[in-house]
């Protein structure tokens, strides 16, 4: 076996930290850091939330309802192909490169969205800017997920989650800043977007020390780098054990020897792909979405001056990072199944409230009060349980050698909805109001808890090797 100088500068470089810190020291150490890819997914969808007011005043972007909707979802559009392509990438070069590649990318397409002159250029930058969230959405979950020792990846992958709903918070908070102490410079709405460099810089240098992911290297025949990594990062018996059940697991998927959209196909695992994109839609058909990028404008909606709704919309960041905390918590306490059933039908039970009182206390004083009150109850289901339970069940389910390719497919499915409501949502207020728009949510609502309850298995507990083995025998989970 090589030394770490004989290996070349990226092993060595992966070594370094291991002689300073435990493993699980170093695990907190990949975890704050890779999950910036998380903040940046935050702060880039939550910005648009109170950008869009400026961007849309007469001398800037002039947009309408509907040229709203095509700037915030241009970047969910994106996404979508940035999930699918992400996946792939990853496979093929690595987690760990992908990242610091969408680093760069974050960095470019921000400051692109910036200085656009006018909504063509914003749309194109806002694209790009997409393929970067959506990159980040597939690859961090699951580097994460493969980095983590079965017992703590609940918490671990979900410390991603709460990094996205971080990054939305300090976009709330920032355009409340900026829009309450400039709000009358007509370049307010660009001040809030190139914030967004910084953690982008931040993610980048991060990524230099830390390693690849050992499931990744072992899967490109890099045992002895898998080794040292694994060393680093579990007790030296774990290290061993897992190594073992890893190149077990690899023997076991010898059939697929280069993941293809083909093998999506085969019936064990077209079941995990019907799961995984029943999930990924689940969590957007909920409405979420519209309340992070239109918070503001349905505050505005019920009553709200402008700088008031930006003010009120921190409300639902400082609700959305809390839950999260408690999701958290509750994932190395209780199952999958439990959690997202009751967040579920805690959400569809807000937007149903919503749009019953929208009507009954239509143009009352009381009226954005309730709104801003029920939002933030949406929001603690929401983020509490929806979230971590759909980005770590994501990150889970998938076979080794298809766990880039199979999650890009899901998550190109929830960003694809996620366009889809983005876009709508503005056009849907503009024209038919905020009641009836949110009765429409409440009945997908509906839908997505008939189909959890009859189609998700419980995974909480088991090993990815174990999962899939459960999956490729169709045997019931424990």
């Amino acid at each position: 076996m090589k030394s770490p100088e004989q290996a070349g500068p990226e092993v060595a470089l992966e070594q370094a930290p291991a002689n300073k810190r435990t493993p699980k020291a170093y695990l907190r150490l990949i975890t704050i850091i890779s999950t910036f890819g998380g903040l940046l997914f935050g702060y880039d969808t939550g910005v648009i939330n109170g950008a869009l007011p400026y961007m849309s005043k007469a001398g800037q972007l002039n947009l309408s309802p509907a040229g709203e909707g095509i700037v915030a979802s241009s970047l969910l559009f994106g996404a979508a192909f940035g999930a699918i392509f992400g996946g792939r990438l990853s496979d093929r070069s690595g987690r760990r490169r992908n990242i610091m590649t969408l680093a760069i990318i974050f960095f470019i397409a921000t400051l692109g969205c910036t200085f656009a002159p006018n909504m063509g250029v914003m749309v194109i930058f806002r694209v790009l800017l997409g393929l970067a969230v959506g990159g980040a959405s597939v690859t961090v979950p699951t580097y994460l997920a493969e980095m983590s020792p079965a017992h703590r990846r609940g918490r671990m992958v979900t410390q991603n989650e709460l990094m996205i709903v971080t990054g939305q918070l300090l976009a709330f908070t920032f355009n409340a800043i900026i829009g309450t102490t400039l709000g009358e410079d007509g370049n307010v709405w660009r001040y809030m977007l190139v914030i967004a460099t910084i953690p982008a810089v931040i993610l980048w240098f991060g990524m230099l020390i830390l390693p690849e992911s050992p499931r990744w290297l072992a899967s490109k025949g890099k045992i002895g780098d898998a080794l040292r990594v694994l060393q680093q990062i579990r007790e030296e018996n774990e290290a061993n054990n897992e190594l073992t059940e890893i190149k077990d697991n690899i023997a076991a998927e010898k059939e697929i020897q280069k993941a293809t959209f083909k093998d999506l196909s085969v019936p064990w695992v077209r079941r995990i792909v019907f799961i995984g994109v029943g999930i990924a839609i689940v969590q957007q058909i909920t409405g979420v979405n519209s309340i992070m990028y239109y918070g503001t404008e349905i505050l505005r909606d019920a009553g709200f001056g402008t700088e008031a709704a930006l003010i009120g919309n921190i409300a639902n960041g400082v609700i959305s990072v809390a839950a999260t905390f408690l999701g958290i918590y509750l994932l190395g306490k209780v199952g999958r199944r439990p959690m997202l059933i009751t967040g579920l039908i805690g959400t569809t039970c807000a937007l149903l409230l919503i749009g019953i009182l929208s009507m009954l206390l239509q143009g009352t004083e009381a009226l954005p009060y309730v709104v801003l009150s029920l939002t933030v109850t949406f929001l603690a289901f929401q983020q509490g349980a929806i979230s971590p339970v759909t980005w770590l069940m994501l990150s889970e389910i998938f076979p080794q050698r298809l766990r880039g390719i199979g999650m890009g497919t899901t998550v190109f499915c929830l960003w694809i909805t996620n366009f889809l409501v983005g876009f709508s949502f503005p056009i849907l207020l503009a024209n038919v109001g905020l009641s009836v728009t949110f009765f429409m949510f409440a009945v997908l609502g509906v839908f997505a808890i008939l189909f959890v309850k009859k189609y998700l298995p419980e995974t909480k507990g088991h090993s990815l090797e174990q999962i899939e083995y459960y999956f490729r025998n169709y045997i019931k989970f424990k």
